[in-house]
C-alpha cells in the first residue's frame, strides 16, 4: 500500500528531526530518520501493525521511539501520515 504524507506530519518531522539533531546530535538524529522509514517501510507492508486509537476515524498510532509516537490513518488504496507526536518537546509551545 503507498503511503503519503500530510503536510503537517512532514512538518512534524522536520521539526522533530532538527530538534534531536540539535539536542542530541547527527548519530541520534540519524538513528531516529532511519527508525521511521524502516517503520514505513513495514507500514507499506502490514497496513495494520499498529493500534487503533480512533476507531471511527480509522486512525492507528505506532511508538517509533521512547518518546515518539507516529499517527496514520490506512485508506482503501493509500495509507496517510497524519503526524509525530514527541513527548520531549513541551507540548505548550506547540499550537497546531
Amino acid at each position: 500500500m503507498r503511503i503519503y504524507w500530510t503536510k503537517k506530519s512532514e512538518s512534524r518531522f522536520l521539526e522533530i528531526y532538527n530538534y534531536i539533531l540539535t539536542e542530541f546530535g547527527e548519530k541520534s538524529s540519524k538513528k531516529f530518520k532511519d527508525k521511521v522509514f524502516d517503520f514505513l517501510e513495514l507500514l507499506e507492508r502490514f497496513p495494520e501493525l499498529g493500534t487503533l486509537e480512533v476507531p471511527d476515524k480509522n486512525i492507528h498510532g505506532f511508538q517509533i521511539s521512547k518518546q515518539t509516537r507516529i499517527f496514520y490513518r490506512i485508506n482503501k488504496d493509500h495509507i496517510s501520515l497524519l503526524t509525530f507526536f514527541d513527548s520531549r518537546q513541551d507540548p505548550k509551545k506547540k499550537s497546531n
